[in-house]
């Protein structure tokens, strides 16, 4: 009996009875089936921008500019997140940037969307833009030159992104990018996903391998319901819009 007993803790620790299925893992759910954008939000206008191509979500063109910020969003709305995908960024001409929004919203009769926006594109790599609303650069690589260096410029890179409450973190090719915590208490802790190809370049963005792992939500955090959707924006230019304030803060 003590014997048996032995062999049962020793089972347990090893994993052996833990219901199937139940890991990190298995709890991961792709964002994207690749072969259609049907769990994606595109706006009507720019149905011929987004497509799929060989498996990949694609947009742009290195022939043609693109003319203004565009961004494809998920139907749903998360909190905090595991968020892992792979970005490929080519462009012979303007401003060759790209992005990833989290905890994110549209803005009503825009082209735009609102909330953060984790960055990619040379220059750009690893850090936080909060588009729409503070405009400007909120968070910063602690070691940059690592995450530059781990970048594969015109490549296939990997982009990881955990958020999880008031904290914000990122990894490239597996180098850690970012780690911001906001201080604001009212900055909504959820929203679509959304990814984007910035306007003014010749550009191409690609993604692939879209995944993610949802995480427990952060009882009493705000969110959009509670804080206040945008009610529309003005012509009046704004971030990263066209030539855009983001393309000068280089």
């Amino acid at each position: 009996m003590k014997k048996l007993l032995t062999i049962i803790i020793g089972a347990v620790a090893l994993g052996w009875f833990a219901t199937p299925g139940v890991n990190a893992q298995d709890s991961r759910k792709p964002l994207f089936d690749g072969k259609s954008l049907a769990e994606w939000e595109v706006l009507k206008g720019e149905r011929q921008l987004w497509r799929v191509e060989n498996g990949v979500i694609t947009a742009g063109s290195v022939t043609k500019k693109v003319p203004h910020n565009s961004f494809i969003a998920t139907k749903r709305s998360f909190h905090n997140f595991d968020l892992r995908l792979k970005i490929r960024i080519t462009g012979t001409e303007g401003f060759v940037n790209s992005g990833i929004q989290i905890r994110s919203v549209r803005v009503p009769g825009s082209h735009e969307m609102i909330g953060y926006q984790v960055d990619a594109g040379r220059g750009w790599w690893g850090k936080l833009y909060d588009e729409s609303r503070r405009r400007k650069v909120i968070g910063e690589s602690a070691d940059a030159d690592a995450v530059n260096r781990a970048v594969k410029e015109d490549d296939w890179n990997d982009y990881r992104i955990r958020a999880e409450g008031t904290r914000i973190r990122s990894w490239i090719n597996g180098v850690a990018a970012l780690d911001y915590t906001e201080a604001e208490p009212n900055i909504p802790q959820d929203g679509q996903i959304g990814l984007q190809i910035h306007g003014n370049g010749k550009t191409v963005v690609q993604f692939k391998d879209v995944t993610i792992e949802t995480l427990p939500p952060t009882p009493n955090a705000p969110t959009w319901e509670k804080v206040g959707r945008p009610k529309g924006k003005k012509k009046t230019g704004g971030a990263k819009a066209g030539v855009g304030v983001k393309s000068k803060r280089k």
